[in-house]
């Protein structure tokens, strides 16, 4: 027997983006739970928003619980385009930043005040 899926599928989980903002004259954008190909757009759209109008974009990854290629991707385009902070990076996200080589080359920070107060890149 065949059954037909549910009316109401399972809700999504929590949004990708919790909030953002300017702080300290900074565009600030924090982002949550798991950051994948399947959720990362709502995240994209904020941050390449933030990119248009503003020449510092912090991202607030504190509770990030997973990311993949595609959430590297991302940061590697902003980073490319603006000065990209990454701010609260828990041990999953280091190890892929780590892993993939760039680690050195994106910037992060331990805490969110840590990256507002970073100073500006050289040009």
């Amino acid at each position: 027997m065949v059954s037909e899926p549910p009316d109401n599928p399972a809700p999504a989980g929590p949004p990708v983006v919790a909030a953002e903002g300017e702080i300290s004259g900074h565009w600030v954008v924090r982002a949550q739970g798991d950051l994948d190909s399947d959720s990362i757009d709502p995240l994209f759209i904020a941050v390449w928003q933030a990119v248009a109008g503003h020449p510092v974009v912090v991202l607030d990854t504190s509770a990030v619980t997973f990311a993949d290629s595609s959430f590297l991707s991302l940061l590697i385009e902003v980073h490319q385009r603006t000065d990209l902070r990454i701010a609260a990076p828990g041990p999953a996200l280091e190890r892929l930043l780590r892993t993939a080589g760039v680690d050195q080359v994106l910037r992060s920070y331990p805490s969110l005040d840590a990256a507002l107060g970073a100073p500006p890149i050289a040009s």
